[in-house]
């Protein structure tokens, strides 16, 4: 257990106090609307910043949503590691603090996974720095679950019962997908 103390959050985007307006104003809007119903034009009305301080600060819309998934996966990277490492302290289970952290995270963002989203929306028509940001969150999750099992393809189980567990709770409403997911990666870890 003592492994996951060597994972990191990915680092957040750094950017001026205006960037960072254009950036907050774009993470509302980009995980509410989505990203493509989202244009530069309303970011730009929202954060009270001009559409050429964007340009300077993002490059692109494709630079901002890059800055709105690697803001959010270093936001939601840095609780994960609080909760797993308060459960490693409390002699608890790290798997278990991942998913009761979910159950958390999903009431507060009724829309599920902002990179499932994104993902679903962009998929192969988002520019290849997007797709990485994606991927790179994706791959930290299943890292974080091979590191707290101990064991790669339980790991890569649980990961992907997290992930199936997380769609199903957003999309089809089923406030217990979480609760049997955990049961099943115990199983999983546990053997039994």
């Amino acid at each position: 257990m003592s492994a996951l103390k060597a994972l990191s959050p990915t680092p957040p985007p750094e950017t001026t106090p205006g960037g960072q307006r254009i950036l907050d104003a774009a993470s509302e809007l980009f995980y509410t609307r989505g990203i493509g119903a989202t244009g530069l034009d309303l970011v730009v009305e929202q954060s009270g910043v001009t559409k050429r301080t964007l340009y300077q600060r993002f490059g692109s819309k494709e630079g901002l949503i890059c800055a709105y998934l690697t803001a959010r996966a270093h936001r939601w990277q840095t609780l994960v590691l609080q909760r797993v490492q308060a459960a490693i302290d409390a002699a608890e289970d790290p798997v278990d603090a991942v998913f009761d952290l979910t159950r958390e995270w999903v009431s507060d963002n009724p829309r599920g996974c902002g990179f499932v989203n994104a993902w679903a929306e962009l998929g192969g028509n988002s520019g290849p720095d997007t797709e990485a940001v994606i991927r790179q969150e994706k791959q930290w999750m299943r890292t974080l679950f091979i590191t707290a099992t101990g064991n790669k393809q339980v790991g890569e189980l649980v990961h992907e019962l997290y992930e199936g567990a997380l769609i199903c709770s957003t999309i089809l409403d089923d406030k217990n997908a979480l609760d049997r997911a955990k049961a099943g990666a115990q199983r999983l870890v546990t053997g039994k």
